[in-house]
């Protein structure tokens, strides 16, 4: 009536290479996403987790809050005691630990080595 064949033919048939195009752009934002921001991401935690499994006694760390201390005692998985001042020991949770400045005295078992080869 009103619309000619030619266009209604044209306008009804999809292309699924139109529609592979279209979605396109998605896929790449999807990937540039992924890249830039998650990956990224996924090494600084994995860095954070390394640093807090391996604090020691001796460390000095930095808590997320600012505090700066000398590691006394390692209580558990979950938990460090750490000097702030003379006298003044605190407990923190690990994962609150923000970062290590200077690496404390080495294990027991390393001393032990170092007095025999003496």
């Amino acid at each position: 009536m009103l619309i000619t064949p030619a266009y209604a033919q044209a306008a009804a048939g999809g292309d699924a290479n139109s529609m592979l195009m279209s979605l396109l752009p998605f896929a790449l934002i999807f990937v540039i996403m992924y890249f830039l921001i998650l990956r990224p991401q996924q090494k600084k935690v994995r860095d954070h987790a390394d640093l807090v499994k391996n604090i020691r006694r001796g460390d000095t760390v930095v808590t997320s809050g600012g505090l700066v201390g000398k590691v006394t005692k390692v209580v558990d998985d979950d938990q460090i005691e750490f000097e702030i001042s003379d006298g003044v020991r605190v407990r923190q949770m690990r994962q609150m630990i923000q970062g290590v400045r200077a690496k404390g005295e080495p294990a027991k078992a390393d001393a032990k080595d170092e007095t025999a080869a003496s």
